[in-house]
């Protein structure tokens, strides 16, 4: 997500008809092409500024090296997953439902697939397991609303709403990070059927 400093990048340099894109954001695109082309180990701080067409003080003002901007990307882009999805209902299928849909968007989302493939496990870990971010959060928050939803319907047991969508998130996330390791004993329809049945088992009153 772009910090609220954000300069705008030149007009010149935008499609015809596009909002401009903010200096945030052009860096943070250039770190998420980097990834995805390069790998983890080869995207440098040098190289990210060179590929976003700005000066490295520029990106050193905002983030003080290439980790910090990963977790920069990772916020932006987990989300805006989380932004693109909607929850068509209040039940506790629709709660498990949406769960699932973000889960495999976030699955399959081509930097953070970059990063789990990444022989830097370390710089995941940091990022997804061992610290409580803004993406965390952001997502908790949304795992809680849906909970209280679907308590207030009746389909989603009792219980302190936050303790539940942190396990939620436990369960989901655990299973996003090992999908490679179980692919070919779990294809992509019962991947997901799984998945749904975890999360309902663990929710249902």
């Amino acid at each position: 997500m772009s910090s609220s400093n954000a300069e705008p990048s030149s007009a010149a340099d935008q499609p015809s008809g596009t909002e401009p894109r903010s200096t945030d954001d052009t860096i943070l695109d250039a770190a998420a092409d980097l990834i995805v082309h390069l790998g983890v180990r080869r995207t440098q701080l040098a190289e990210i500024a060179r590929r976003a067409g700005v000066s490295r003080p520029t990106v050193y003002r905002r983030w003080p090296d290439v980790r910090a901007v990963i977790g920069a990307l990772l916020t932006r882009e987990i989300l805006a997953t989380l932004a693109a999805t909607a929850q068509a209902g209040r039940d506790r299928e629709a709660f498990v439902e949406r769960t699932v849909d973000i889960a495999v968007r976030l699955r399959d989302h081509p930097v953070i697939g970059a990063l789990l493939r990444s022989d830097d496990s370390d710089l995941l870990l940091e990022y997804v397991v061992e610290r409580l971010g803004a993406s965390q959060r952001g997502l908790l928050e949304a795992l809680r609303t849906g909970i209280e939803q679907g308590q207030a319907h009746g389909s989603i047991r009792a219980g302190e709403p936050l303790e539940l969508a942190a396990m939620v998130l436990l369960i989901a996330q655990s299973t996003v990070q090992s999908h490679r390791m179980v692919a070919s004993l779990l294809p992509e329809a019962a991947w997901r059927r799984e998945l749904a049945r975890a999360l309902n088992g663990y929710l249902a009153p």
